[in-house]
């Protein structure tokens, strides 16, 4: 069975300025993918040619089994688009939105009137479903383009910052939403500067930087790799001394935090200590940690 993306050397320049720069990746069906970068790093346009919005000047691209240049109707029948840049005319309703774009789908009215229901409930807008879409706010009016997308109820999702400029609570209750429509088997395509939506989210992670995919794989391994060192924080009740392999950063009564050579043998020597452990704690870098590495601190 084909992925649900296939790309190979994608390319597109625009003059003199490598936007994306003979990228290469999968996401299998059902995945949830993340693509991060900083400002310019060539994400978005990245999904402009997977969502056949720009043409590749080279390389190959295939969304749902079909070509993005040469079956272009094919893959826009199976992908939904949302991004910052809303999809929906001021001056109609909520539901006259839905309905309007969902006409160019094969589906009969009354099915588009029911799967815009159920959707605008679970996104608590059905109460405004004949508002005018120019008299909501930012987070509804972002609901709605979520909906829009959802009602053909497509194969392959795409989000490019989708919760951009919303505030806490509109931020949280999209994330959900998106979360549980990976969990019933929809594949999600995301971008975002959010990093920490991406922890919660992504099965895995794709980090660009000029045009170039430089990172690559699950934030669990990412960060094993990223690790220079281990730093443990453990809370006692006792007294904790002679310490082996380990280098002291701060120590107060009941509490030490040192840095790690082996941890094997330092959980050993600490179980060998008359002490009683209340706590233990390991840090790692963060996903921030790592894009301010592999970027150069470009993150805006």
């Amino acid at each position: 069975m084909k992925k649900a993306i296939e790309v190979r050397k994608l390319k597109k320049y625009f003059k003199n300025v490598r936007a994306v720069d003979g990228i290469t990746f999968d996401v299998d069906w059902g995945e949830f993918f993340a693509l991060l970068g900083p400002n310019g790093a060539g994400k978005s346009t990245t999904i402009r040619m997977l969502t056949t919005l720009a043409v590749p000047t080279s390389g190959q691209a295939f969304v749902a089994g079909y070509d993005v240049v040469k079956e272009e109707k094919e893959v826009r029948k199976r992908i939904g688009l949302v991004s910052d840049r809303l999809i929906l005319y001021d001056r109609l309703t909520v539901l006259e939105n839905i309905v309007f774009f969902s006409s160019f789908y094969n589906i009969s009215k009354s099915e588009i009137y029911k799967r815009a229901q159920d959707l605008l409930e679970l996104l608590d807008m059905w109460d405004w479903r004949n508002t005018r879409v120019s008299k909501l706010s930012t987070g509804m009016r972002q609901k709605v383009n979520i909906a829009r997308a959802l009602v053909p109820q497509p194969d392959i999702l795409f989000l490019d910052e989708p919760t951009l400029g919303l505030d806490p609570h509109t931020t949280k209750k999209i994330r959900e939403f998106i979360k549980d429509l990976n969990n019933k088997g929809k594949t999600i395509i995301l971008t975002t500067h959010i990093l920490h939506e991406v922890e919660l989210l992504a099965d895995r992670v794709a980090i660009m930087n000029k045009g170039k995919i430089v990172a690559l794989d699950t934030t669990r391994n990412l960060k094993k790799f990223f690790k220079e060192k281990e730093i443990v924080e453990v809370e006692y009740e006792g007294n904790l001394t002679d310490l082996c392999c380990v280098s002291v950063i701060e120590s107060v009564d009941g509490y030490i935090k040192v840095e790690v050579q082996n941890l094997n043998k330092f959980l050993n020597d600490l179980s060998q200590k008359n002490v009683k452990i209340l706590s233990l704690k390991t840090y790692e870098p963060s996903l921030e940690d790592i894009f301010v590495s592999l970027t150069g601190g470009e993150e805006k």
